[in-house]
């Protein structure tokens, strides 16, 4: 019967525990608990507030690349455009200079095809810029037929309604 009646007690204070509520423990205050070994030097303090306007013209321009259609490209961007691409190439400057060197670029391409994988909307409370990272797949096929293919890695920023800051990484696949 002790055994019961312990067993009963043992269970109830289990369960009552798992249902408390620690009103002076916050999701933030648990996490600064734990000793990191790293701290950012950005920020970690994201919500996912950005707009699915925002989302749309940031997947619009993947489509714009795939199809080759770099006027539509052209209407997403900012005057002013920062890129670090993937291959190394760097950028600061007026979108317009960028849209050249895009455009010989994608005019050595006969297709393209992108298969996004996932996409993040990324709001930092910091200082309020969104962010839209997405991952996806880039299968290039060059007018000599060549076929060249790469996973992505790839932050866009968004500010009034405009992309203007593109950082890309890559992975080469082997088909």
């Amino acid at each position: 019967m002790k055994k019961i009646i312990f067993g009963f007690f043992t269970l109830s204070a289990v369960f009552m525990a798992c249902n408390s509520k620690d009103t002076n423990t916050t999701s933030s205050s648990s996490a600064s608990s734990i000793k990191l070994p790293y701290e950012a030097g950005y920020t970690t303090d994201f919500t996912n507030n950005v707009s699915d306007s925002d989302l749309l013209m940031v997947l619009n321009t993947y489509k714009y690349w795939e199809t080759g259609d770099l006027k539509a490209l052209r209407g997403t961007m900012g005057d002013s455009m920062y890129v670090n691409g993937a291959n190394g190439f760097k950028f600061m400057g007026l979108t317009d200079t960028l849209m050249k060197t895009w455009e010989k670029s994608r005019d050595s391409l006969s297709s393209v095809k992108i298969t996004v994988d996932v996409w993040l909307k990324n709001h930092s409370v910091k200082d309020s810029a969104d962010y839209v990272n997405v991952w996806y797949k880039e299968i290039d096929t060059y007018k000599t037929g060549k076929v060249d293919s790469a996973n992505y890695s790839d932050i866009n920023r968004i500010r009034k309604g405009k992309f203007y800051w593109y950082s890309s990484y890559r992975q080469k696949l082997k088909l």
